[in-house]
């Protein structure tokens, strides 16, 4: 009967043991998280999207090389004829012959040697009939001409042959894919900072924690012993009331560190890209960092080689630089080739199988020289140099600025090592100190307020010591990021 029940009891627990194995938290190192990161995070997935668009434009500007090709078609339907004149005017008509009687003139005789031609073979002789004038009175006796109806279809191409200004803006273009590239780097070595940044803030977040369940476990301990002297009228009612007071004020601390580790990880899902419900912890500690802290004092052999914001700098300033030349291209003549063939028929009526087509097509060569542009060309040109200039000397300038970054970094680890000696030497002297204010007190030769001092202190120098690992991480974080160090493109 006990065997059923402890089988019963732990068939129970296993599922119960399952369930709070798939609810623990996953926990990540630095280095998978950094992973995550530029697998998921939203910014850089822009700008990877932005390396892709600027590569389509590059691809698009190469297609002004090979040849333009279009087809075209159109109708025309013809509301009011061209009239066309023939003779000098009124006088010409005097006489009743008029114009159609001139042209019935000219042309018989043309049409009667072209009778003789087909005498014998069967075609009876056609004299010419004048076309009917029109009638409209604005006419003064002119001749309509043209169809009601005018189609044309053809296809054109055109192919660029010399032209230095299109050469020189197919370079610019691909110096935008190289802009587009550093940009997505700057957004990868960003990403990286963020995330280590949020990641050591979780790890002092859960020191701190520890720090303070640490001084309420202490606080407790103290009350109980308190709380037996004080039932063996060894301790007076303000000491109870002391421990009470302190057990009490540690509890709001527990929840405040409580609340930063939550707090500072949703800052680190965010940064990460990843679902902000998603159940993550860290694995590591600020102790396990602290082996890693040295002394940086010189930062000559700190490069901006790789700093992303100055390697845009430079492709900006190339792209300046050949603008200048593209612009300065455009006072030079450029030749084109050109081809055209198209079909055309004239009709009065909608017969299309009796249309009678006719082509028209052509090849050639277009050169065109430029000589007055009303000064347009000149000041482009003196403002792309001005654009040069200010660009040179923002590049002088963000090098003064990455320099004294570096250099803030580098004093800023220093201190933080500095510090976090400091704190260690100041926390063996203040556990020490704790430990035998809590025995003296246990044995009643201390106070219960020099056991709170000693506990304070105690409290002072892990945080101290805690935060000064946080520091020298962060600053290190942010040199690396400075220098380019974190990601180097291929």
């Amino acid at each position: 009967m006990v065997s059923l029940l402890l089988f019963g009891i732990l068939s129970i627990a296993a599922p119960a043991d399952t369930i709070a194995q798939q609810q623990a938290p996953a926990a990540i190192t630095l280095d998978e998280a950094i992973r995550i990161a530029l697998d998921k995070s939203p910014t850089v997935k822009i700008a990877d999207m932005e390396v892709q668009r600027a590569e389509f434009a590059k691809k698009g500007s190469y297609a002004m090389l090979y040849p333009q090709i279009s087809a075209s078609a159109s109708y025309q339907r013809t509301i009011k004829k061209q009239v066309m004149y023939m003779g000098g005017g009124d006088d010409d008509d005097e006489g009743g012959g008029g114009m159609s009687s001139m042209m019935s003139g000219v042309l018989d005789p043309i049409m009667y040697y072209i009778n003789e031609l087909y005498k014998g073979t069967g075609v009876p002789y056609v004299p010419y009939v004048a076309p009917a004038t029109t009638t409209d009175d604005s006419s003064d006796g002119g001749i309509a001409v043209g169809r009601w109806n005018t189609f044309n279809a053809g296809i054109m191409a055109n192919m660029p042959l010399i032209n230095a200004q299109l050469w020189k803006s197919l370079e610019i273009s691909g110096e935008s894919v190289d802009l587009a590239v550093e940009k997505a780097r700057t957004s990868r070595l960003e990403t990286v900072n963020q995330v280590k940044q949020a990641y050591f803030a979780v790890l002092l977040a859960k020191e701190a924690k520890n720090v303070y369940k640490s001084v309420y476990d202490n606080a407790v301990q103290n009350l109980e012993l308190t709380q037996k002297k004080y039932n063996a009228s060894k301790a007076s009612e303000l000491d109870l009331a002391r421990a009470k007071t302190t057990v009490a004020n540690a509890v709001p601390d527990m929840f405040n560190s409580e609340n930063a580790i939550y707090l500072s990880l949703w800052q680190l899902k965010a940064v990460m890209g990843i679902d902000l419900e998603a159940e993550i912890d860290v694995q590591d500690s600020l102790l396990v960092y602290s082996d890693s802290m040295s002394r940086i004092i010189n930062d000559n052999d700190l490069t901006l080689t790789n700093n992303s914001t100055l390697r845009q700098l430079e492709i900006q300033a190339d792209q300046l630089a050949n603008t200048i030349k593209m612009q300065r291209y455009g006072y030079l003549p450029t030749l084109s080739l050109a081809f055209s063939y198209s079909l055309n028929a004239m009709t009065n009526d909608f017969k299309f199988e009796e249309y009678h087509w006719t082509p028209y097509s052509y090849v050639g060569l277009s050169l065109n020289i430029p000589i007055f542009s009303g000064g347009q060309k000149l000041n482009d040109l003196r403002q792309s140099q001005v654009q040069h200039n200010q660009l040179a000397i923002q590049r002088e300038n963000t090098e003064r600025q990455l320099r004294i970054s570096i250099r803030q970094s580098l004093s800023t680890m220093e201190t933080a090592v500095k510090s976090h000696e400091s704190a260690l030497d100041a926390l063996e002297s203040a556990q020490k100190a704790y430990d035998i204010a809590a025995k003296s007190y246990e044995i009643g030769r201390s106070t219960l307020t020099e056991l709170d001092a000693a506990q304070l202190a105690l409290t002072q120098a892990q945080l101290a010591a805690s935060t000064a690992i946080y520091n020298y991480l962060v600053a290190k974080a942010a040199l690396e990021s400075t220098i380019g160090a974190d990601y180097i493109a291929e």
